[in-house]
């Protein structure tokens, strides 16, 4: 059985498992889970399939090449690859290359605190598919009702280092009709998409408000390249989902511009998705950062319990 490790030690609980990709596998307030499971921790490890609270790294959501230059160096992704995942309905490859990674290495845990890393330019594997020396370093903690989540890339090579990262969180009310949640999506913009669900360049105006409202019979698959931000520190207002007994908030506190809202026909969940760039952005250069060598990129989001 893999090795879990769980803080909060009040109202709300999160439990992750370094030795399967650092996945955020439990959510819970007043022991009720708040992180749909799909089809679990051993899909995740066997296949990529993603549940739950994932990582995606070095790249979030879609590419629209498996082989393309960035840098001066070529990126190659193999398709056959294990590391490599493929989008059925796409052809794409889909949500990074260290999903369910057993290279994690814990570096501090205690009841509300863990912190682990994972040197990526050690294992030869992610090298050969993108070659780019970093390592990368996860900590989240709990304070309270709400979970803090803080994602770094430290670039510990001679090259400089590009970062396109995101999560995909599973976020559900347990005991009630989706239907019936309240969303808040502050979101300024709307990615136009194509039939590979990859970015042309064209974006629509999203009005203040205009997607909030109840959840209903609504789906989306959507990119939201602008999110709206409040103040100088560059926080967003929060995404968010509700019913009558509790209001799941998340922030991107600093880091994610970005986000993709996902949420199939008659789920009983809804993703909302920071993302450090839009989808794409490695292949097309689309605000995609970087990281000289010796520095560090980090980015912190936040997800609390009302």
């Amino acid at each position: 059985m893999a090795y879990e490790i769980t803080i909060g030690d009040g109202a709300l609980e999160a439990t992750f498992v370094p030795e399967v990709g650092m996945v955020g596998n439990s959510l819970r307030h007043n022991g009720e889970e708040l992180l749909f499971q799909r089809d679990g921790l051993a899909a995740y490890k066997e296949h990529g399939s993603v549940f739950a609270l994932p990582l995606l790294h070095p790249f979030a959501n879609r590419l629209s090449a498996w082989e393309f230059e960035l840098g001066g160096r070529q990126v190659k992704l193999d398709p056959d690859s294990p590391i490599a995942h493929r989008d059925a309905a796409t052809g794409t490859v889909i949500h990074g290359l260290i999903a369910g990674s057993s290279h994690w290495k814990v570096i501090d845990a205690d009841r509300n605190l863990l912190t682990a890393e994972l040197d990526f330019a050690a294992v030869p594997q992610y090298m050969a598919a993108f070659p780019f020396a970093h390592k990368v370093r996860y900590a989240a903690s709990i304070a309270q009702t709400t979970l803090t989540v803080t994602f770094s890339v430290i670039a510990t090579g001679d090259q400089r280092v590009p970062v396109s990262f995101g999560f995909h969180p599973y976020l559900t009310l347990p005991g009630s009709d989706r239907r019936e949640w309240q969303l808040e999506i502050p979101v300024a913009s709307q990615g136009v998409l194509d039939e590979r669900m990859i970015p042309t360049g064209e974006t629509k105006v999203i009005a203040p408000g205009e997607l909030d409202g109840p959840f209903g019979d609504r789906t989306f698959d959507t990119s939201f390249p602008t999110v709206y931000s409040d103040g100088p520190d560059g926080s967003s207002r929060a995404f968010s989902l509700a019913d009558g007994n509790r209001k799941i908030v998340l922030q991107h506190v600093s880091g994610y511009p970005v986000s993709q809202v996902y949420a199939s026909e008659n789920s009983d969940f809804i993703c909302f998705e920071p993302m450090t760039a839009p989808i794409d952005a490695m292949v097309s250069g689309d605000r995609l950062n970087w990281v000289e060598p010796g520095g560090e990129f980090t980015a912190t989001f936040t997800i609390s319990v009302e």
